[in-house]
């Protein structure tokens, strides 16, 4: 009887322990997977993090720099819009820049900026076609884009715009503000690319007057202020009253000299007009009470940044692709902010003119061949 009670209180002991290794166990599992969950909260905090903050981009600009007035400027504008939307500042974990004296300073820039690793860099302007095909190529992994031409490569998004279109709406306006019948055009470098603003320029002041005279001069340089202040000098001295810049840094040199002419001419009626960015404040006269400028032909480079940065950061990169900017979706338009320039009678005609692009009616010429074929039309 004894030896029975015995065994049964070893065999209550035995259940009891094993009841309590079993709620330990509970305990424990409960515990492991309490902190495999926070582990689980702490990643998808630093995930969190780390798309919304460990993600950085940078541009190369060409020789004109990154306070032009006007292409790089914008597409600089468009990179800080970003880093304020996202909360960064500038430099290596947020958006930076590197800027090219002259062509020799592209590919270097760009594996600088490779090596500091930016998540996508952007190279501004079609000069810098050969230098971010190169770095693609020697960087499959890593995300290119190009503004102004395109590089066929499947890590380089191509942004472009419909620039003729834009600088149609332009020539409507230079023809109907010309009290001498001559306008001109100074283009920064006789290319594909800028025979596209040229090109929608004379065929826009042409449709408005077909025998308008425009004269049309290249600087050969983005960034020659002092030669196209000489240029503009020449155009306005063989009385043309209006001249459209597509040159970069270098149609600084027309704000200058049309400033400087207004200034030892107040009567005299000359204008600008600017290109890439509204550039009413480059005409503006000393005491800031009239500008120049008649009008701008702009490019939304600084949205078109903004835009596929953060197609970039969401996963959505547009690598092999060409994107086109244009009137439809306001990738390209003219500046109305000189009312007193800029007149109703000239906003009405631009409008006019800008639908019958928008719904297909008028198909602007962008090449010196297709502007033959819409002249001999006219």
């Amino acid at each position: 009887m004894r030896k029975n009670k015995l065994l049964l209180s070893i065999l209550l002991l035995f259940v009891f322990s094993m009841f309590l290794v079993a709620c330990g166990g509970a305990n424990d599992d409960k515990k492991e997977t309490n902190d495999a969950d926070n582990t689980n909260d702490e990643a998808t905090e630093d995930n969190a993090t780390e798309d919304s903050g460990d993600f950085s981009v940078a541009m190369v600009t060409d020789t004109g720099g990154i306070d032009d007035k006007s292409f790089n400027q914008s597409a600089w504008e468009g990179l800080e819009a970003w880093g304020e939307e996202h909360g960064l500042e500038k430099g290596a974990a947020g958006y930076d820049y590197a800027q090219s004296e002259d062509d020799s300073d592209y590919l270097p820039n760009f594996t600088r900026l490779v090596k500091n690793d930016f998540n996508i860099i952007f190279g501004i302007g079609f000069l810098l076609e050969d230098a971010v095909a190169d770095i693609a190529e020697q960087n499959p992994d890593n995300y290119f884009a190009i503004v102004d031409t395109v590089v066929d490569a499947p890590n380089v998004a191509s942004i472009t715009f419909a620039e003729h279109e834009g600088s149609f709406l332009a020539g409507v306006a230079a023809a109907m503000k010309t009290k001498t019948n001559k306008v001109g055009f100074l283009g920064g470098v006789d290319s594909d690319l800028i025979n596209k603003f040229e090109v929608g320029f004379v065929a826009g002041a042409k449709s408005v007057n077909p025998d308008i005279e425009v004269q049309i001069q290249y600087a050969e340089d983005f960034n020659a202020v002092d030669k196209g202040k000489l240029i503009a000098s020449n155009m306005y001295n063989s009385d043309i009253d209006v001249i459209y810049h597509a040159a970069g840094n270098t149609g600084n040199g027309v704000f200058a000299e049309a400033k400087d002419i207004k200034r030892n001419d107040p009567d005299r009626e000359i204008w600008v007009i600017g290109v890439d960015r509204d550039q009413h404040e480059e005409g503006l006269n000393e005491d800031k009470s009239a500008s120049v400028t008649l009008t701008s032909m702009i490019k939304r480079v600084d949205i078109s940044v903004h835009e596929v940065t953060n197609a970039a950061m969401a996963g959505e990169f547009p690598g092999g692709e060409t994107i086109v900017f244009g009137l439809e979706d306001e990738g390209v338009s003219v500046a109305e902010t000189n009312e007193d320039a800029f007149t109703e009678d000239i906003r009405s005609a631009v409008a006019e003119w800008e639908e019958k692009i928008k719904n297909g009616e008028l198909d602007v010429p962008k090449s010196r061949a297709e502007l033959k074929e819409f002249e001999e039309g006219l």
